[in-house]
């Protein structure tokens, strides 16, 4: 067993099933040879985090500490790390780990390694003052951004940065963003900054101002007319990616794919999708699901953001006000990306 640090920690931590989120002490694990342990300046509250809290997995071991969207810095250092130095700004996300022995590790496809750990589930996360991960998850934050900023680059930032930009759209193409929330609002703002057309789409006219301000061209709204039909009117888009959980618009939104299009689905409420097949293809149209990125991708995704101004809308709260924070985000009534602090 590792030995575990007597130094005073908090951690928000759910004890039992059905059991609501409390700010308990917690200690410090001390890291294995391969891992660092991270004094915790900020993590975000993503969705799965909110399903870890509601539905844990059977297998998961009491207490669990959410958190896969961490930043802060190196405490303590395992003895075969190398290329890290303690007192340096990391952050960790979705990707908290791989064998690197599969297929996927060995061709540089971590994030789809089967035994892919993450942290919240595979171990405990970084809703606490205290996170002890494997160093190959580690990402380098750069000095242009606060802790808070940077936290939520680790799942939402690399999730929508890779989604864009890995797409294979022409430069200056039509690039549509469906939900201006948590991912949306910075997909919008990456699809701008890649130099590419683009739409917003989202439920009422209120957010329009919103969807301009963050570097938009268009803006739907999806109540007031087929966003489908408006995007088809405006020359069809390359690509789709689809923020919000919802899956009602996404059939209708397929008629707003130019030939070749590409559907990207990145938020999800788990509800089952019927498509019309024929909308697919007799337009060589596809729809494609996408997660994450690796530690690199989200160092490459966070030096985008400094050079052209992206930034993660946050709202902060202190670690111990995490249940409130949850129950906000869970009512819908939390804008952008909610980041619990520790200081």
């Amino acid at each position: 067993m590792r030995e575990r640090t007597r130094d005073a920690h908090r951690a928000a931590q759910v004890t039992e099933v059905g059991e609501p989120v409390r700010v308990l002490p917690t200690v410090a694990v001390a890291p294995g040879p391969h891992e660092v342990r991270i004094d915790v300046a900020a993590a975000g509250i993503c969705g799965a985090d909110i399903g870890s809290v509601r539905n844990p997995r059977p297998d998961s071991g009491f207490p669990i500490t959410p958190g896969h969207e961490v930043a802060g810095v190196i405490a303590e250092r395992g003895s075969d790390v190398t290329g890290f130095d303690i007192g340096e700004r990391v952050a960790v996300g979705w990707f908290g780990g791989s064998c690197g022995y599969c297929t996927a590790c060995r061709t540089g496809d971590v994030v789809h390694c089967p035994r892919r750990r993450v942290p919240g589930l595979s171990y405990p996360g970084g809703w606490s003052t205290t996170v002890t991960v494997p160093a190959i998850a580690l990402a380098r934050i750069p000095d242009q951004l606060s802790m808070a900023e940077a936290a939520p680059f680790g799942c939402a930032g690399v999730t929508t940065f890779n989604a864009v930009r890995n797409a294979g759209v022409r430069p200056g193409g039509r690039v549509a963003v469906v939900g201006i929330g948590g991912l949306g609002h910075l997909a919008v703002q990456f699809a701008s900054a890649m130099g590419y057309e683009t739409i917003a789409i989202g439920r009422g006219p209120d957010k329009a101002a919103l969807a301009w301000e963050l570097g938009a061209d268009h803006y739907i709204a999806a109540r007031a007319e087929a966003p489908g039909a408006a995007l088809n009117a405006l020359g069809g888009a390359e690509l789709v990616i689809s923020t919000a959980t919802g899956t009602d618009l996404l059939g209708e939104l397929l008629d707003g794919l130019a030939p070749h299009g590409q559907l990207t689905v990145i938020g999800l409420d788990g509800k089952p999708l019927e498509l019309r097949l024929d909308k697919l293809v007799m337009h060589a149209r596809s729809i494609n699901g996408h997660l994450t990125g690796s530690p690199s991708d989200t160092e490459q995704a966070m030096r985008f953001a400094v050079t052209t101004g992206v930034r993660a809308r946050v709202q902060t709260v202190p670690l111990d006000a995490a249940a409130e924070a949850l129950a906000e985000q869970q009512a819908g009534r939390a804008r952008f990306r909610m980041v619990l602090t520790t200081r």
